[in-house]
């Protein structure tokens, strides 16, 4: 569970707010992975001086909608929230509403007893106002007075009772956290691959028609040939995009957020392909795409990608021989807002890439020999990895990966790849 926490106050000597999210990202990490950031960067909010769109802001705000939760710890101005801290929140339900329907908890350190009792009053109003539209978790107050005594020189809260008051409320908060994205995220039965429905893109010719391209071109009359297309960072010709995507070392397939198929890059032969794809598919919806058998499996890597659940669900295919290590990867696509927008499958065998890596570090794979059957060797069998033997040798990541006509929920999650 990835969890942000944001210091609402702003002191450059000691902050007590910040020293109290510092323990509980050290004192409570095997519950949740706190990230704290830093929100004396922004400038006192301005909208005639829009900073949304800066690089700054835009991956903070990236950093926001992604994590799962958020803590914020404030201080005390007044009976209210500190300004920097109503300067912030005015950024993020500007232009972009990152906190909208997040599940987010409130406590706070304060120097005298009351412990920040009427600022977190307020910030709840703040923050269940429209443009903001936090989940903010009900009740259980935690509320850190005379907080100048409450810390050992190590950060550390010196009163059990507290530490085990403030344990109790995170849990709570953890299961909060996992019922509101649950609620938020919808269910894979949800996902429509058929594709009935439509979207800004979409073409209005029959799904299912074996000359999908053909009739859409004569629909929509797009770029061709030598006509040139802007992109974000470059302009190309359309043959130039096309030789570009299909020179790549992989094989590319886009579906939209509609679940249509809508693209593949053309190579090589499709008898040769690992994902064998035909021009007759090209705008099929996804069901048509796969055999019924795979079809719930598929809805859920789906609906894994576009609740943004993970970035990256990846799976090696071990029918492909003992001298190859095929994965597919299903990326997440999303727009510059971070909007879903769709899959990019790619395909691609690893081993000439790890052939190559091993002859040019002088290293070598350990673990036994792979096993004809499955492509896999023992370890990998047992723990899904491929370990690299170092002079140094480190646990490399593990990433556990089933087949996605047999992969069951717990499995895709287990499955995913965080990127």
């Amino acid at each position: 569970m990835k969890i942000i926490g944001i210091v609402g106050s702003l002191d450059e000597q000691k902050s007590y707010n910040e020293q109290l999210l510092n323990f509980i990202r050290t004192h409570f990490s095997s519950m949740f992975d706190l990230e704290i950031v830093d929100i004396s960067q922004f400038p006192l909010f301005d909208p005639h001086n829009d900073i949304t769109s800066t690089s700054e802001m835009k991956a903070h705000l990236s950093k926001l909608s992604g994590a799962d939760g958020v803590i914020i710890s404030t201080g005390e101005h007044s009976r209210s929230i500190p300004p920097v801290l109503k300067s912030y929140l005015e950024w993020v339900s500007y232009q972009v509403h990152p906190l909208e329907n997040k599940p987010l908890m409130v406590i706070g350190a304060s120097y005298l007893d009351q412990g920040t009792s009427s600022s977190q009053l307020h910030l709840r109003q703040v923050l269940e106002a429209p443009g903001v539209g936090a989940y903010v978790f009900p009740g259980n107050e935690f509320l850190l007075g005379e907080a100048r005594e409450a810390f050992d020189d190590e950060g550390n809260l010196k009163d059990e009772a507290t530490v085990k008051v403030l344990k109790g409320f995170l849990k709570k908060f953890q299961r909060f956290v996992r019922i509101i994205n649950e609620v938020e995220a919808g269910d894979p039965e949800d996902e429509d691959l058929e594709a009935t429905g439509t979207i800004a893109t979409t073409i209005d010719v029959d799904k299912n028609s074996d000359h999908w391209v053909e009739e859409a071109t004569e629909k929509v009359n797009p770029a061709q040939g030598d006509d040139y297309v802007l992109l974000d960072h470059g302009i190309l010709t359309v043959n130039q995009i096309s030789e570009l995507l299909n020179s790549m070392p992989f094989e590319v397939t886009f579906a939209d957020e509609n679940n249509q198929f809508l693209y593949y890059n053309y190579n090589t032969p499709t008898e040769a392909m690992f994902a064998k794809r035909k021009p007759s598919q090209v705008g099929n919806p996804l069901a048509t795409c796969h055999p019924p058998r795979a079809r719930e499996n598929v809805k859920k890597v789906v609906h894994l990608l576009r609740s943004g659940k993970t970035d990256c669900f990846r799976m090696p295919v071990p029918t492909h021989g003992p001298d190859k290590y095929v994965v597919h990867s299903y990326q997440r696509i999303t727009d510059k807002d971070g909007n879903y927008r769709g899959i990019n499958e790619y395909v691609m065998d690893l081993m000439p890439t790890i052939n190559w890596y091993l002859k040019q570090t002088g290293q070598e794979l350990i673990g036994g020999q792979p096993d004809a059957a499955t492509s896999a060797t023992a370890k990998e069998r047992q723990d899904s990895n491929m370990t690299v033997e170092t002079a140094n040798p480190t646990d490399a990541d593990t990433s556990a990966s089933a087949s996605i006509e047999s992969t069951s929920e717990t499995d895709a999650d287990t499955g995913a790849s965080q990127s």
